[in-house]
């Protein structure tokens, strides 16, 4: 299948315009955080969903912002150790979460729940982690089967790369904490760009946390295509046109992460109807051949 292209609301400043742009050009995908925006991204996006029932909403619990935090505290959801961090998946805390992410986006229930980051201030005990995993998807299976949450997952950064676990770990957890093989776990989401090549090069031989993830019947989402606009400048025209001959550096360099086997989609942050034309073009378009993207992996690793 071809991957598509969602809206990712972690670098947008004006939550609302990006998404009136992605909705215009015919993205259903928005990604979004309760810490994004500075706090306020489900805020913004609420005023967009009444009239967009068909819209899919994902959305985060794990990371908060400083107010989010010291509200927590005040509660006594989370530790002085958590609020510091402006990080938590403590059971209490996810529950609180899951309400709240309800209430600020005004919907009756949370399309796609992701645990986030959760290896954060982990310390390398990844016992310890993937306890805590269970123990958060217990929440998100509860949450599940009184309908507040449709599907949930795991966000992450480094998790895979840093060996703090693997999908095999999330499905025996998701398992553990269902009390079947039947769950509610439903997705991944992890960084795939030219810099994060990794999961690219490992999906090319059949292996790593993106193939691992689609063979066992989970979406898989990129986050930061562009390594946050980054790449934007550091691919030159004549990687582009090895990359894809013809294409601006932008469109290359979404046309690799369009063409990981086992990807369901890539999450963009753009607000201009110029920059989705662009990259759904790119996401539209065959995929590049296994054999030239794996000389582009050669290249780029070297």
């Amino acid at each position: 299948m071809m991957a598509v292209l969602g809206l990712g609301t972690y670098r947008c400043r004006d939550v609302t315009a990006a998404a009136r742009a992605a909705i215009a050009a015919g993205v259903t995908v928005i990604d979004t955080a309760p810490v994004y925006a500075r706090g306020s991204a489900h805020a913004q996006l609420a005023g967009l969903l009444p009239d967009r029932p068909g819209l899919r909403i994902s959305t985060k619990a794990g990371h908060m912002t400083r107010h989010q935090a010291r509200a927590a505290r005040q509660a006594g959801l989370i530790t002085s150790e958590e609020a510091a961090a402006c990080h938590s998946i403590a059971p209490a805390y996810l529950r609180h979460r899951i309400t709240a992410n309800i209430t600020e986006l005004g919907r009756g229930r949370l399309d796609l729940l992701y645990l986030h980051n959760p290896e954060h201030g982990a310390h390398g005990d990844r016992s310890r982690l993937l306890k805590r995993i269970t123990q958060a998807f217990t929440i998100f299976e509860e949450a599940a089967h009184q309908g507040d949450i449709a599907g949930y997952g795991i966000a992450t950064w480094s998790g895979f790369t840093s060996g703090a676990f693997t999908v095999q770990d999330l499905v025996t957890a998701a398992r553990r904490a269902a009390g079947s093989t039947r769950t509610h776990l439903r997705a991944i989401q992890l960084p795939v760009n030219l810099i994060e090549l990794t999961p690219v090069a490992q999906a090319l031989h059949g292996a790593g946390p993106v193939v691992e993830a689609a063979g066992a019947g989970l979406e898989v989402w990129a986050s930061a295509p562009l390594n946050g606009g980054e790449l934007i400048d550091l691919v030159t025209s004549d990687l582009a046109e090895f990359i894809r001959p013809g294409s601006s550096q932008v469109a290359a360099t979404l046309a690799v992460v369009a063409s990981t086997p086992g990807l369901t989609g890539a999450l963009l942050s753009a607000s201009t109807a110029a920059h989705w034309r662009e990259a759904l073009n790119a996401f539209q378009r065959p995929a590049i051949q296994l054999p030239h993207l794996q000389d582009i992996c050669r290249v780029l690793r070297a």
